[in-house]
């Protein structure tokens, strides 16, 4: 075991948590992740219907009885997801860790409290942070700037982040952002954190449920091979740099508004990504982690060998200045 404040409050073996990636988070990957002792996601808006989600983590559970948690992500939209009754299906189906990312969390807290389920709040800065903690989440992941998805708009790194955050906090907090091997979790214990969060990574697994050419093409691109877009909207997102992203940056940086990039950002188009292998048939999130990832594991073995590798880094540094 590798314990950590994060280990003990959220009742995992390691410091180790796969991110909760939309169309990624799926029963296979959370539960080989719960199963070598780190937590697993499911991914609870990858499901069409609460109903849909009730039944990825029954067959989660036919495949691990470790702790497997589930990404609830929380964003202002025209037509919102039924959000209570996700929250319910979360409550209804067991669950006892649930991650919230997006918007404040405090409008779920008292149901999932009220359940006795632990919340793990994904942030990008420190005063959310310290919002979250406010508001009593259990703990937070914080996201430095070389993150997939949206890492906020104060573009941050991991390396002043986490120590700046692990300043002001008292509870658990996990570094997210560029982490994929031991050298990575080794660096975010040092640096304050009580965990890694790795999504890129689990995404280019085995178990991870996208196609083998997304997979080859991430163990083949380098740490320079993403994009910003939407920064002109102040809603900043990592994607993977391809034909499509590359048109989204240059028709908002010419002064074009959402509405003129809408459909090349789909959602629809960013799932045939994952389920065709046609990595420019949409957006596709992926951080600048992918420069450190060569192989595609069993997700099991990336977190035996993170640990693995995470005491062996500690441990031979402790001893060069012995």
């Amino acid at each position: 075991m590798f314990q950590t404040a994060f280990t003990e409050v959220f009742g995992v073996e390691h410091p180790i948590v796969q991110g909760g990636m939309q169309w990624v988070g799926r029963a296979e990957l959370a539960a080989a992740v719960s199963e070598a002792g780190g937590l697993g996601m499911i991914t609870a808006l990858t499901q069409p219907t609460p109903a849909d989600l009730v039944t990825e983590i029954e067959k989660a559970r036919t495949l691990t009885s470790k702790p497997i948690g589930v990404n609830l992500t929380i964003l202002p939209s025209i037509t919102p997801p039924p959000y209570d009754e996700y929250r319910r299906a979360i409550i209804d189906a067991g669950i006892t860790i649930v991650e919230t990312a997006g918007s404040n969390p405090e409008p779920h807290m008292a149901l999932f409290k009220e359940h006795g389920v632990k919340v793990l709040h994904k942030c990008t800065s420190v005063r959310h942070a310290i919002k979250a903690q406010n508001v009593g989440v259990d703990g937070v992941s914080i996201d430095g700037f070389e993150c997939a998805g949206h890492p906020g708009e104060d573009d941050v790194p991991g390396l002043v982040l986490i120590p700046a955050a692990a300043r002001e906090l008292t509870i658990p907090m996990i570094a997210s952002g560029g982490f994929a091997d031991g050298r990575g979790l080794a660096a975010a214990l040092v640096l304050g954190a009580d965990g890694v969060n790795m999504g890129t990574r689990f995404m280019c697994t085995r178990e991870s449920p996208i196609h083998e050419d997304i997979k080859a093409r991430i163990v083949d691109a380098d740490e320079r091979d993403t994009a910003l877009i939407f920064r002109p909207l102040r809603n900043t997102a990592r994607v993977a740099l391809n034909e499509v992203s590359r048109q989204v940056v240059e028709i908002l940086d010419r002064g074009g508004e959402f509405g003129d990039v809408r459909d090349l950002v789909a959602g629809a188009r960013g799932r045939t990504v994952y389920e065709t292998g046609d990595s420019d048939a949409g957006i596709w999130t992926v951080g600048m982690v992918q420069g450190l990832i060569q192989d595609i594991p069993d997700a099991g073995e990336v977190v035996r060998r993170t640990v693995a590798e995470a005491r062996e880094v500690l441990n031979s540094t402790i001893a060069k200045f012995h």
